[in-house]
This record gives C-alpha cells, structure tokens and sequence, in this order.
C-alpha cells in the first residue's frame, strides 16, 4: 500500500461530509444522540484512511483499531437532511494509540452542531491485543501531529464531566 504524500498533510482533516438520515431522528424531531457517535465514527473511517489506516492495510497486515475512550459534547440540533462537514484534528498518538478530535458542523449554516474527543487502540487481529503501528504509519501521523499541533485548541477537548464546587452550592 502507498500511503498519501506529505503533501497532502492539511489542518485540520477536512474531506469528511455526510447528511442527516432521516432514521437517525428521534421523538424531539432532531438528531438522536447515539447518531452523533455514528456520523463521528464514519469521520473516524475517512480520517484513519487518510493518515494510511485505511481497509487494505488492516486487510494486508491483519490489523484494525478499537476504541478505547470517547466523550462528546452537542451544541445546536440538526434535523432530518441537514447537510453535516467534518474536521479532525490529531492530538497524539504514540505506537499503539491514536488520540483525535473531531467537530462536526451544519454544513451550510457553518455552525458547530458537536465534538467527539476519541482515543484509539491499534489492534492485532489474530492476538485481539495492542499492536505496535507500521513505521510508514507513525511516520505520516508525525507529520500530520507537526501540521496539527498550529491549530488552535478547542475549549472541549480534555473536558470531564461533573458539577463544579460553585454549583454544587446551589
């Protein structure tokens, strides 16, 4: 497999797009929220086929990746049809982990809909254990992580759930 060229490192990814499925709707007439982990998991295909983690890859070296950890967070509602972009920006990653963040928008009225911040483990398919990535791979996510890294960093990421001291007074 040939991996993309280091020409074509952009930041953030952005080639992501999809639609609201009309099935994805729930009783509140917007998007449901275990829909948002759908849309943002077909984001994670596009970006792992990108950085070379792509299906004849996982195929040839009998490899995949699983999820480890994922938080979202949702800001505006999007309906039945609402055209959606994409963009993932890489964070981390060291031999067997990938950690990214995504921010899907309303792809027309440019508004931030949710993020989904993810952490992936790379996977031998035969042991179903962590497995070190192929240096073609680790050296393209380095050069996509120096790409990223000049990205402003958005206020959801590492976010963690809770009340806060003041809030928890009232």
């Amino acid at each position: 497999m040939t991996l993309p060229s280091g020409t074509d490192v952009v930041a953030p990814f952005d080639a992501f797009r999809s639609v609201v499925k009309p099935e994805w709707i729930d009783q509140n007439g917007h998007m449901n929220m275990g829909y948002y982990l759908v849309a943002f998991d077909l984001a994670t295909d596009a970006f792992f086929d990108w950085v070379g983690l792509d299906r004849a890859h996982r195929a040839g070296r009998r490899v995949t990746t699983f999820c480890l950890e994922t938080h979202a967070t949702y800001h505006r509602e999007v309906r039945a049809d609402d055209p959606l972009r994409f963009t993932t920006t890489l964070l981390g990653f060291d031999e067997k982990r990938i950690h990214y963040f995504h921010q899907m928008f309303h792809a027309s009225a440019d508004f931030l809909a949710a993020t989904n911040e993810l952490m992936s483990l790379h996977v031998s398919q035969e042991t179903r254990r962590a497995a070190a990535m192929a240096a073609e791979v680790i050296e393209r996510l380095a050069r996509i992580k120096a790409s990223h890294d000049t990205l402003p960093r958005p206020a959801q990421i590492g976010r963690r759930m809770g009340l806060d001291a003041a809030r928890r007074a009232e």
